[in-house]
């Protein structure tokens, strides 16, 4: 049986919300949107992986500062489809994004999010090159 294909969203304002969704829906990917309050839990429970049951681990910090966006279950060729379908219908960018791999999928959303804020700020310090 094939992975079903989805995004989870952390921190991402409505608007930008029912424009993904509508994109989403028009490619058969499955939306999650994740709580603050589900922080607590790793992120292959919240994708619904199975076999990672849900921890009920409360979360007692604040709500990311950035979005952050999560792939699970798409292969590149899928993932490349989807971002550019995102940037033809010029949908605002989110800037942190990550793909669920067996080297995040235990990991609590806050640890991904620090990970992706530290890559995000070393790419940022590079020079441009052409």
């Amino acid at each position: 049986m094939k992975n079903q294909q989805k995004i989870l969203l952390f921190h991402v304002d409505r608007e930008k919300q029912a424009q993904l969704s509508k994109l989403c829906l028009s490619m058969g990917i499955q939306m999650i949107f994740i709580e603050k309050k589900q922080y607590g839990e790793t992120l292959g429970a919240l994708a619904k992986i199975q076999g990672i049951p849900l921890s009920n681990t409360p979360d007692t910090g604040a709500e990311f500062p950035a979005e952050m966006m999560v792939f699970s279950g798409m292969d590149s060729q899928a993932l490349d489809h989807f971002l550019k379908k995102y940037r033809e219908l010029q949908i605002a960018p989110i800037a942190l994004k990550a793909v669920l791999t067996p080297n995040n999928i235990f990991w609590s959303p806050r640890q991904l999010y620090g990970e992706l804020q530290k890559e995000h700020a070393a790419f940022q310090k590079q020079p441009f090159e052409r």
